[in-house]
């Protein structure tokens, strides 16, 4: 067979359509560059194998658990016509370059279009940190093959989580809730927010006081604080445990009254400087960034989320900006160094840069993502006004962040002072006070000149020194003293994760991947385990029922340490020093005395559910995490106070914006006080005989009927049905009937509602009659207030109480009149909050047709749902936003409209 004829054509494939656009570029001539958009394959769905699979060892996972737990792919539908595509391009090529990232999620891609397209040709692994010229050209002299170790971990990872997920999940559905799902990284990142709102609901304040005052030197004053009483440190909020109790041995603990008179015996005291003591202050740059830091500092700085940080970072990346975002090193290539020293120079001048260039090694015991931090691209840096108007609002704003970190990481050490002032007098009472003040004073500033790095909210007492300057003053020196109070503090609970709070955590812990500590956390949002309150992530009640499963009944899997080690094992896979069957069989099936996640799941005995999904908040109040939301159930017997009804287990529904360490037993008396009736019996149907109730549910008040069961005689007296055989037929299971139901006015409520209100509510919609062509008209009660509705033709009418009241001759004349199209008055918005900063235009929230929603007039998103209006805020609003602009418009796809078919022309006859 003759050997194809050569092309001189070369294909390269790379993961984005954006990607290919600015590789093709540098590639010039004779080169072809298309974009795989992501994986190609995957594991498919167990029910979408084939039928001769499913009862095999490969039927529950989509894996051979029983065979090395070789993974069964499949290419994905929306894959198929592009795997055509990239065949049919590699037919006239001479040459293959899988340039796809360099990670192991890119290096598996590289392996599975390997294995699909089944190459003819040379094949080259390239893979390139920036998609600049020069890096494209490095990268084309520095080509390898695909490394097997990083695609094995990589499908190790993707099994694991497969067998993780689908063996435990289901036992969620069974105990907790259907439709929620379990995790490797996913179930432990919860269990860190849940530990904390646990830490913060055990937590008991400590009352602490001090006392601060204006001390005088001659034209210059400054403020200090009570550092110690006759010698003994006063007790600060650092000195107290999360019980309220002292720790610190030999602390004085002031309380109001010993405060306040201390105070009072200080006015006319004699202040002298008891000692002064300066020390030099220095202060190195922070690292360049790596993917968490980066996720972090654009949540502290930015207000980003890690999504949107990462969904923008992927943009300036793929467009040539910066370097590859996904990276656990902090180091720089020599050109990186080179450019940002010299960048620093001109900038700053030359005195801002230090002898010797700075090395960074990363802090991450499993570096290994990527070779270097993320950057501006190129061996030269554009600066941000050169980018300036290149760039949208928010990738201008994290390309600045990146910048100033990078070149801030090869400036000087911020020099400069500390002085402290220990001064002090003795009250009328006898006891001798010391106050203190320190201030910090820069006198070169390095590197703070192009950036300093943002903080995390902490506990105790804000003891930082302020960057102020003292005065000069002496040991012995008298000074003027003024405005000497007492003042009171509390201790104040751990603070809650915000999502740079806790990205920092989780690399602190060794638990998951930078790369996906985005994904990861948005997870746990959609999944309604944790919400957003302000910037703080907030567990759910059912986050609680999951994360007490697991630990009950999985305990390593959400044990941290356990999952670190984990990540661990799949670096030595990664690294070649494992391999992942071996590893994935012991995880499974278990060795020895160590039990495999199979055992677990097959002995997990008896789990009480209703145990599961409780939590105590006093001796007789109960909180229940019930198929509709979490509620409270008390104990006590209560009596009704308006029939007289002695009222067993009573229930109070918790209000969805209530934390759960607001949840005190204070709180939950109140809910069970304040409670409406949950059911009110109205009566009974006469038609029916069906009792009539009012009740309280989780989406609004609504009346209902009463259907009762079928009794066992009914079901035994029904009538026999026969096989073919002539045997008869077990009882059918009766089908049971759907109750009609009604939600109340908004003028109504369960206490008011009568039966004949009831009955009136459970008829909607009400038949008006028919209109000449014979359609009928109907009146009925929607979200958005009453209508009409007449085939698919909608008015609305005026009020609820209409409906019951409107003729057909009324009808008929509103849908007489043209359809108002937008000329309702003018709805105010539902909140306002102010200008946005990238668009300068106006916040508001507004009611649209699928629920309310945040737009500045240019971008809209939706309010998510478990946020409420109530406690949504500026900064979150400003977020919201700032995410759906990262994420681009929405691209519509079209489908092209088919000719109508030709009519047959009739057969000759």
């Amino acid at each position: 067979m003759p050997s194809k004829a050569k092309t001189g054509k070369k294909l390269v494939i790379v993961e984005s359509p954006a990607k290919s656009k600015t590789i093709a570029k540098y590639l010039g001539e004779g080169f072809i560059v298309e974009a795989s958009i992501g994986h190609i394959r995957d594991l498919p769905q167990p029910s979408e194998l084939p039928a001769e699979l499913k009862k095999t060892s490969v039927g529950k996972f989509a894996v051979d658990i029983e065979n090395d737990f070789k993974p069964y792919y499949v290419v994905s539908a929306d894959k198929r016509k592009k795997v055509t595509e990239l065949k049919a391009a590699l037919k006239d090529a001479d040459a293959l370059y899988l340039a796809t990232d360099g990670d192991r999620e890119g290096e598996a891609i590289a392996w599975h279009l390997l294995e699909v397209l089944k190459p003819k040709v040379p094949v080259y692994r390239m893979t390139f940190g920036e998609i600049t010229k020069e890096a494209i050209h490095r990268a084309m002299d520095n080509l390898r093959d695909v490394d097997t170790a990083l695609v094995d971990a990589q499908e190790t990872r993707r099994i694991l989580d497969r067998l993780y997920g689908y063996e435990i999940s289901p036992v969620l559905w069974r105990k907790v809730a259907r439709g929620l799902s379990a995790g490797r990284v996913q179930s432990v990142v919860t269990r860190m927010v849940v530990d904390r709102e646990r830490e913060r609901m055990a937590f008991k304040a400590a009352s602490y006081w001090d006392l601060t005052g204006q001390f005088g030197a001659g034209a210059s004053s400054f403020k200090a604080k009570l550092a110690a009483v006759d010698g003994a440190k006063v007790a600060s909020g650092r000195d107290f445990n999360d019980d309220g109790v002292l720790t610190a041995r030999n602390a004085v603990h002031l309380n109001e009254e010993l405060a306040t008179s201390l105070a009072a015996g200080l006015q006319d005291a004699d202040f002298r400087v008891r000692s002064v003591d300066t020390k030099p202050y220095t202060r190195r740059p922070a690292a360049p960034f790596t993917t968490s830091t980066l996720q972090q500092e654009a949540g502290r700085k930015l207000r980003f989320s890690s999504k949107s940080t990462m969904q923008i970072a992927q943009r300036l990346y793929e467009n040539g900006y910066i370097t590859y975002m996904r990276t656990d090193s902090s180091a720089l290539s020599d050109e990186a160094v080179t450019a940002a020293r010299r960048q620093a120079s001109e900038l700053y001048g030359p005195e801002y840069i230090p002898a010797s260039p700075r090395v960074y090694s990363s802090k991450a015991a499993n570096a290994q993502e990527a070779h270097e931090a993320i950057r501006p691209a190129g061996d030269s840096f554009r600066t941000p006004a050169q980018v300036a108007k290149l760039l949208s609002g928010d990738e201008f704003r994290l390309y600045e962040l990146i910048w100033k970190r990078t070149v801030a990481s090869q400036m000087g050490d911020a020099k400069g002072s500390t002085a402290t002032i220990r001064l002090g007098a003795v009250a009328t009472d006898g006891r001798d006070a010391e106050f203190s003040a320190s201030g910090t004073v820069i006198t070169f500033p390095g590197f703070l000149a192009a950036y300093e790095e943002g903080k995390d909210e902490s506990r105790g007492d804000d003891d930082s020194d302020e960057a102020r300057r003292l005065p000069n003053v002496a040991k012995d020196d008298a000074l003027t003293a003024s405005d000497i109070v007492a003042v009171g503090h509390e201790t104040s609970p751990p603070p809650r994760f915000t999502e740079a709070s806790l990205t920092a955590e989780l690399e602190k812990k060794g638990i998951g991947r930078p790369s996906t500590y985005a994904s990861t956390i948005s997870t746990i949002q959609d999944r309604g385990y944790v919400r957003k309150q302000g910037s703080a992530l907030v567990p759910s009640w059912i986050a609680f029922s999951v994360i007490r499963l697991l630990e009950q009944h999985f305990s390593d899997y959400v044990d941290y340490e356990f999952t670190a080690d984990m990540e661990g094992d799949l670096d030595k896979i990664a690294n070649g020093q494992a391999v992942g069957s071996a590893w994935l069989r012991h995880f499974y099936f278990g060795e020895d005395t160590e039990p495999g996640l199979l055992s677990i799941v097959n002995n997990l005995g008896e789990i009480d559910a209703r145990e599961i999904n409780s939590i105590p908040i006093t001796d007789e109040i109960t909180l229940r995490v019930g198929k509709f939301g979490p509620y409270l159930e008390s104990s006590a017997a209560v009596v009704d106070p308006k029939t007289g009804e002695i009222v067993e287990n009573s229930r109070a529904n918790v209000p969805e914006e209530l934390a759960p360490d607001e949840l005190t037993p204070a709180k939950a008396v109140e809910l069970m006080e304040t409670a409406a009736p949950e059911e009110r019996v109205l009566g009974a149907d006469p038609h029916t005989g069906h009792t009539v109730v009012a009740k309280n549910g989780r989406y609004g008040a609504y009346v209902t009927e009463v259907i009762p069961e079928m009794t066992e005689e009914q079901i035994a007296n029904q009538p026999v049905e026969y096989y073919k055989n002539g045997k008869p037929k077990p009882p059918k299971k009766p089908v049971k009937a759907k109750p009609r139901t009604g939600s109340l006015f908004k003028s109504m409520t369960v206490e008011s509602v009568t039966l004949d209100e009831a009955l009136q509510l459970m008829s909607l919609p009400r038949a008006l009659g028919e209109d000449a062509e014979g359609n009928l008209i109907t009146v009925q009660n929607g979200r958005f207030g009453p209508y009409l509705k007449k085939g698919t033709d909608s008015r609305s009418i005026g009020t609820e109480e209409e409906i019951f009241t409107i003729t057909l001759e009324q009808a008929l004349e509103i849908y007489s009149q043209p359809k108002q199209r937008g000329a309702r008055a003018a709805v105010p918005p539902l909140a306002e909050f102010g200008t946005d900063p990238v668009s300068e235009k106006n916040i508001v929230v507004k009611e649209g047709r699928f629920g309310p929603y945040i737009t500045d007039g240019v971008t809209n998103i939706t309010v998510p749902r478990a946020t409420s209006l109530e406690e949504l805020t500026r900064e979150q609003a400003i977020e919201l936003l700032a995410e759906k602009r990262a994420k681009g418009p929405v691209k519509r796809t079209t489908t092209a409209r088919k000719a109508p078919a030709k009519k047959k022309a009739p057969a000759k006859k």
